[in-house]
């Protein structure tokens, strides 16, 4: 708990920019040059624009998650990372550049809530932005401690930005297929029980199981329902203690889930070589060939032919 105390209250910096920050944090910052709040908000957190516009924290650039473009459709398959040119576009255009400090903020109302803000912080460090930062709590916990709001759209001041993909963040299919085979990482499934075993998939995957060899670390559980927040540190450290050493890379439907992971593994634990297989399993099962283990039975399929499964 001490360590992600200390990682709420560290200065930002490039070369130290605090992976959470609290409300007190962000309050004491807000008017700094380099500091610029990106509210995420979608139908992801049943939210969205309309949200943002009746009251977001002051000065805060709306980007919707989930219609702005920090997923898109690549090869037929859904969810995927953009393009760097997309990349450049989408991110300069929010007033975004290599200098800038982006605190990511969520809505703070539920764990896959908190998963598009990871994505999103994800992605930003992918494409080279140093500085990046999640308000821990969100929007909820910003309102909760009486902090000023304002209504409105921010209009942001486009910058040129230009991205430097880190790929030691990422991890393709092909890299999984070698991992699948011969090992040298952990694969980690961020998903539900229900999905990892194959009773339940993803309308964008095409098949049921999960790719061989992973263990299962459902991202629910580092997040703590009550508080809408993660858990504190030696919760989190506890949780994460049974996973083998090494390398790891994380996956789970359409990298959204996987993401919370790879950012407490990664970011507040402080593990090395942790990426994101950003596909996950829409991307890995659009290919038919690759191998899947599921307990899904006849019986699961037949309920779902009945209208009584998934």
């Amino acid at each position: 708990m001490a360590a992600l105390a200390l990682a709420l209250a560290l200065p930002a910096s490039a070369e130290n920019a605090a992976p959470l920050v609290s409300t007190g944090w962000l309050k004491q910052h807000l008017k700094d040059p380099d500091v610029l709040v990106l509210d995420i908000r979608s139908a992801i957190d049943s939210g969205g624009v309309e949200a943002y516009q009746q009251a977001h924290i002051p000065g805060a650039i709306h980007s919707d998650y989930d219609k702005a473009g920090w997923r898109v459709t690549r090869g037929g398959v859904p969810f995927m990372l953009p393009t760097l040119p997309e990349l450049e576009k989408l991110i300069g255009e929010l007033g975004i550049d290599e200098d800038t400090h982006v605190v990511v903020v969520p809505a703070g109302v539920h764990y896959t809530d908190f998963g598009a803000a990871a994505r999103t912080y994800w992605t930003l460090k992918v494409t080279g932005v140093a500085k990046v930062s999640i308000l821990d709590g969100g929007v909820a916990a910003w309102s909760r401690d009486a902090n000023a709001t304002e209504s409105g759209p921010s209009k942001p001041s486009p910058k040129i930005f230009t991205a430097s993909l880190n790929k030691a963040l990422l991890t393709e299919a092909n890299e999984v297929q070698k991992i699948e085979q011969t090992g040298g990482a952990t694969l980690i499934d961020a998903r539900p029980a229900s999905f990892f075993a194959g009773k339940e998939r993803a309308p964008a995957a095409k098949a049921y199981g999960h790719i061989p060899g992973a263990v299962n670390v459902d991202s629910a559980t580092f997040y703590d329902a009550q508080t809408n927040r993660l858990r504190p540190q030696d919760q989190l450290a506890a949780i994460a203690a049974a996973l083998p050493s090494g390398p790891v890379v994380t996956y789970c439907n359409t990298g959204h889930w996987a993401a919370t992971d790879w950012f407490v593994l990664s970011e507040l634990l402080g593990r090395k070589d942790v990426r994101l297989y950003y596909g996950s399993m829409v991307d890995w099962t659009s290919d038919a060939s690759r191998p899947l283990v599921s307990a899904r039975t006849k019986w699961d399929d037949l309920k779902k032919t009945l209208g009584l499964g998934s």
